[in-house]
Order: C-alpha cells, then structure tokens, then sequence
C-alpha cells in the first residue's frame, strides 16, 4: 500500500518501521511504501527547539538528524548551557537531547562540573532564570567567604556573585565579616586580690585580619576572643587590691589589650582596642567607700577653712602693724570708718569738743 506524506516547513517526519527510525523526512511531499501498515510517521514541530519524544535515545543513536540539530549526551560530571535566540534559556542535566536548530539560533557549551563554582561571564542572566542545579551565593561589601567542597578548602572569594553546582558534592560557604565590631564582656563576677567581689563590664574592639584561619581554627572565632578576654580580664583583677584597681583602670585595659592581642593573632583577628566600661561593687563596699569618701572630703574641707582662717588672721595683725607704725594712715582708717557708719546711723559732730575724733563719735553712738 502506498502512503502520501506532506511535511510542512516546519515540521520533520520521524519514519519509523518495527520500531526501529529508518528516516528523518525533511519540509516536502514523498511517497512511500507501507507494506503492511508497518510504517508509523511522528510529525515533529522544529518550532519547539527542546525534541519531546519517548525514544530520544534511538533517535540520537540513529544519527540520521545531520545538521538540523544539536545532539547532547551528557555525562555525570558535565551540564549543559543553552541559549535560544541569544537568550538564556536552561541548564541540561546528564541525559541525552535534541535541539531543533532550523527555527531558532541555538547556542550550547559543555561545563564541567569537576570544578565546583560556575565562573560565567554571562553569569547574572543564568542566575536570573532561577536554575535549581545552581546554588547563588552573594558576598557583602566587607565581607568574604571561605569555601569548602567535600569537606576541603577549595577557596576564599571576595564581594560579589557567585554560582555553585548543587550536585557536583556537598559544598560549605562559611560568610566572615571583615568589619570592625565590637565584643562586649558584661557581668564578670571577680575577687580582687584583697578578697572583694565585684562585677565588671569590658568591650573589646576587633576585627577579621584572616578570614581563612579564623574559620579552620575554632568554630566560632568570636566565642574564642570572648572566652579569652574573659579569663586575661579574671588574672589582671585578681592581681590588683581593689583600691588599685580604682586608681588604675587605664592600666588594666592596656594589660586586656596585650594579653587578648596575643591569642587573637592565633584565631585570625586583630584586637583594635580594649577598656573598662563599668565597675560594680556590692552593696555594703559600696556604703563603705561612700563612707570613707565622705570623711575624706569632711577632712579637706575642714583643713581648706583652717588655713583661710589662719591666713586671714595673719593679714589682720600685718595690717595693725602697719596702722601702728604710721599716724597718717590710722588716721585715713578712721574716715573709712566713719563713712561706713555715717552710711546707717544719724550722728551729732560737736566742734572744739576737743580729744580725738574717733573717741566723740564711739561716745556719741553709745
């Protein structure tokens, strides 16, 4: 029996026999033999570039596509990256596929994916399309990442976008922040070395000079200064009597500064700086220092009168001497004197009276 075929220039026929793909009818009309009925024909729209067909395998193992389209066979370790028309369009996955290319401009490359982190320049469009088999990782200004792939160190990468592949094995991103920051080391309960318990506040600035070491040394790079910052604070404090401590605050925080600078250098960090925010004492010290202030401002300031009633006392007796020694300045004084009086009370002046002057108004007033 013979059969027509008609396939549009849009279309190829897939022209099978006993299951087996005997030929790839391209646009025309042709005219075949179908001996009993044993010929099945796929019409195939070349519109649609990604091929949809049960026996994709027969028909890439047939190899009778030629160049109307791109054949994959993907392994494992390989991904596919396709553009459609100079747009992003999807990663293939280890398989085999067809793409119609007689439609559309199809572009394809072959990623290995042996190196664990896709470094595209076309990387901002793959990620927009939200591909599953690739996990984005975005670095902060002032950050870094350290990078580890099946358990080994594969990198440190800067701010940016990045893209890893999921499937490639198990991938660690560990975030590191190189900006300064603050550790605050509140509610120290400590005896000094005269046996007085109080409690301290200290900060300690620092900030990441390594992000390397201080991922692959300790867990947590931050826990370990404040560990540290907490037993150097214990040892300089229970060193000191507590009237030292008072007295030399600056000195404890230089002290913290040194000894947590050395065990930050181990951890990767640089201490920035280092002080004492608050010290509290108990209840009863507290009333007692407060006491002992007390009586020592009381001392000071009864010591201060002391010497400005001595000094007064003093300025006195130079003045008399001085009156003493000189008739004409008395004399002055005694005006002064008089003007002050004359100021706040009404006097009487009897002339020729004879005596001193001074004697008559003392007698007048009384």
């Amino acid at each position: 029996m013979i059969r027509y075929i008609h396939i549009r220039p849009h279309e190829r026929g897939l022209l099978w026999r006993d299951g087996d793909l005997i030929e790839v009818l391209r646009p025309g009309r042709y005219v075949r033999w179908n001996w009993l009925f044993k010929l099945r024909l796929d019409r195939i729209s070349t519109r649609n570039v990604w091929l949809a067909h049960n026996d994709v395998d027969v028909i890439v193992r047939s190899g009778l596509l030629e160049d109307d389209a791109i054949v994959l066979d993907l392994l494992d370790h390989e991904r596919a990256l396709v553009w459609i028309d100079g747009r992003f369009d999807r990663i293939a996955r280890p398989g085999r596929y067809v793409l119609w290319r007689v439609d559309h401009e199809v572009r394809v490359e072959i990623v290995d994916t042996h190196d664990v982190r896709l470094a595209h320049r076309e990387l901002p469009a793959i990620l927009h399309s939200l591909q599953p088999a690739l996990q984005p990782v975005v670095v902060e200004p002032g950050h870094t990442a350290v990078v580890f792939h099946d358990g080994a160190l594969h990198g440190v990468i800067a701010q940016g976008t990045y893209a890893f592949w999921r499937e490639a094995g198990q991938l660690r991103v560990v975030d590191v922040d190189l900006k300064e920051q603050v550790l605050d080391i509140s509610g120290q309960e400590i005896m000094t070395a005269d046996k007085v318990t109080l409690r301290m506040n200290a900060i300690v600035s620092y900030r990441v000079s390594d992000p390397l070491l201080s991922v692959t040394v300790v867990d947590d790079a931050s826990q370990a200064l404040y560990r540290a910052a907490q037993l150097a604070l214990r040892e300089i404090v229970g060193a000191r009597d507590l009237d030292a401590l008072l007295t030399s605050r600056d000195a404890v925080a230089r002290e913290l500064e040194e000894q947590t600078r050395a065990r930050a250098t181990v951890l990767g960090i640089t201490v920035v700086s280092a002080g004492i925010r608050d010290v509290i004492l108990p209840g009863d010290m507290k009333e007692l220092m407060n006491r002992v202030t007390e009586a020592k401002k009381a001392a000071e300031a009864s010591l201060i009168t002391r010497r400005e009633e001595t000094a007064a006392m003093r300025m006195q007796a130079n003045t008399a001497k001085i009156l003493e020694s000189s008739p004409t300045l008395m004399k002055l004084r005694e005006l002064e004197v008089l003007e002050k009086v004359a100021g706040t009370a009404h006097l009487t002046l009897v002339v020729g009276d004879g005596g001193n002057l001074s004697d008559r108004v003392v007698k007048l007033l009384q």
